[in-house]
């Protein structure tokens, strides 16, 4: 991988922006009356625990559901890799059924991860609504008409650049950054 590396969240820039999402989140949905939360995994997940307790932060008395989702056998393209792929757990306690369901992942891409997570939570009911909140919504390159209702930062990319998220709850620090892909 080449050395080129924009760091999208500088210095406490993700945990304001953590903040401003949960603003909006509240303000959008006041009291989370029939509102669950569901994290894509892997790092979508990270994104919807930490997301889930700042609002636990700033309403004490919140109960939100928050559930985890894999699309691994949902995806149109899984069965186009060279090498079998290990699906993450899902966990989801909870009905959608008439819910608001806020889906998080980390980034929105081709759109074809947030249209599986579709086909796969509707195993657990039909929701009312779903939102999708992501950190880094790339804005080209959509082959699905997909869009987030709420986001971390616009990155226009080109197609030689992919999007790398660590995040300190898999095991390493908060960093964001856009990379040039190997040539």
């Amino acid at each position: 991988m080449s050395t080129d590396k924009l760091d999208l969240f500088p210095e406490g820039k993700l945990q304001v922006t953590l903040q401003r999402l949960c603003q909006q989140l509240i303000e959008h949905y006041g009291d989370f009356r029939d509102t669950v939360i569901i994290g894509l995994q892997p790092r979508g997940v990270f994104l919807a625990k930490r997301i889930s307790e700042l609002l636990k932060t700033r309403i004490p008395s919140l109960d939100l559901p928050l559930g985890t989702l894999d699309v691994t056998f949902y995806r149109d393209d899984f069965r186009k890799r060279d090498i079998p792929i290990t699906p993450n757990q899902t966990q989801i306690d909870f009905l959608t059924e008439n819910k608001q369901v806020i889906l998080i992942d980390d980034v929105l891409y081709t759109g074809r991860t947030v249209r599986a997570a579709m086909d796969a939570m509707l195993a657990y009911g039909r929701p009312s609504t779903v939102s999708l909140l992501v950190l880094v919504d790339r804005v080209r390159k959509r082959q699905i008409p997909v869009s987030a209702s709420y986001i971390g930062i616009k990155v226009d990319t080109m197609e030689t650049q992919r999007v790398l998220v660590e995040l300190k709850e898999s095991g390493g620090k908060d960093r964001v950054f856009l990379v040039s892909k190997e040539e």
